[in-house]
Formats: C-alpha cells, sequence, structure tokens
C-alpha cells in the first residue's frame, strides 16, 4: 500500500489514470464493507463497488482535491449507487448479521448461541427499521470504525450533527427495542392465560 497521502495519489492519478488503481486499493475494503451492508448481498455488493470505481473513475478529470479524504467522494457515490439498487428492487434496507460475529457464535453452547442470535436479530431488526442516514452512520461508526469527524466528512455534516443524530439514533433503537420486548412479554402473558384457559 502507497504511503503517499490521497492529495499526492489524487495528483499523480490524474497525470497516470494507472495510478488510480492506488486509490482502488486503499478504500476498495471499506467501500465493499459499506455496500454489503446496506445490501445484504455479497453478490451485488461486488457489483455495486465494481460499479462505484467505474464511477468514479469516469468522472475522474473533473473531481477537484478539496482537503477532504478521497473517500468522502466515494462513501457519496456508493451511497447514491445502492439508493438506486434499493429503489429499482423496491426494498426495504438492511443491515444483515455480520458473518465474522456468526462465525465466532458456532464455537459456543448451543443454548447460548441460540439465546444470542435472537438477540441480534432483534437488534438487527430494529436497525433496519430505522431511516437510511441513520443506518449510514452506524455502519460508519461500527463496521468501518470511523470517528465522528470522519464520518462528519462523508456525510457531509458538522461533527456536531453526527453526535445529535449518533444520540438521537440510539434513543430511537434503545425505545424500539423495548417496545419489542415489551410487546413480546404481553404476547406471552397472554398466550399463557389462553393455555390456562384452555385446561
Amino acid at each position: 500500500m502507497s504511503e503517499e497521502s490521497d492529495s499526492e495519489l489524487i495528483a499523480r492519478a490524474k497525470e497516470d489514470p494507472a495510478a488510480f488503481s492506488l486509490l482502488y486499493e486503499r478504500y476498495v475494503k471499506n467501500i465493499y464493507s459499506y455496500i454489503y451492508y446496506r445490501t445484504g448481498n455479497h453478490h451485488d455488493a461486488e457489483d455495486l463497488v465494481s460499479r462505484t470505481f467505474y464511477r468514479a473513475l469516469k468522472h475522474f478529470a473533473r473531481y477537484e482535491d478539496r482537503g477532504a479524504p478521497f473517500s468522502a467522494y466515494l462513501y457519496r457515490i456508493a451511497h447514491n449507487m445502492v439508493a438506486n439498487w434499493h429503489r429499482d428492487r423496491s426494498r426495504r434496507q438492511v443491515v444483515p448479521l455480520d458473518e465474522m460475529m456468526l462465525s465466532s457464535l458456532k464455537r459456543e453452547q448451543p443454548a447460548a448461541v441460540a439465546e444470542e442470535k435472537g438477540e441480534q436479530e432483534t437488534l438487527l431488526a430494529a436497525v433496519r427499521r430505522l431511516p437510511s442516514d441513520r443506518q449510514r452512520l452506524l455502519i460508519h461508526k461500527f463496521v468501518d470504525q470511523m470517528s465522528n469527524a470522519e464520518i462528519a466528512r462523508i456525510m457531509d455534516r458538522t461533527e456536531g450533527a453526527i453526535k445529535s443524530l449518533y444520540h438521537r439514533t440510539l434513543v430511537a433503537l434503545r425505545q424500539d427495542l423495548f417496545e419489542e420486548q415489551d410487546g413480546r412479554g404481553i404476547d406471552q402473558e397472554e398466550s399463557s392465560d389462553e393455555q390456562e384457559a384452555l385446561r
């Protein structure tokens, strides 16, 4: 991996398009991860990553380095690709289970695995119900492990706005999970009442 800054690589790639491959190598894993978590499908993620970098290269001559990380430009393109992908398929946006998490769960006791998997599925279902910008924020925060400042640049917001959105997102998730659990508790009570009535 090149030690050059984004600005240096961009300048090189403007002169020699082959140098764009260094920018590709630097960011392809992050872009793939972002797209995969938004689509939930490896095949579609690979296709959209290819399209993202193709579009970035196609319009690279017009790209102006204004000091923001090149990744912000790529994430914007990727976000538009994913939005179009969802619109074309009229699907709800999903954030699937992380496969690495699943593989580590398989090594644990079956009862613990079942309970933890149920909790993860409940959490991910709640994440899926969030608006798109909040899903993006959580992906950048927990999958890409970005700082608030980095997320702010990519999402074109202030760092304060990202902190506020993150706080509101966690509050909304907590409320959603509480209501989900409370609803399940009521269902279980009704079910046991029904069974008691049948005896």
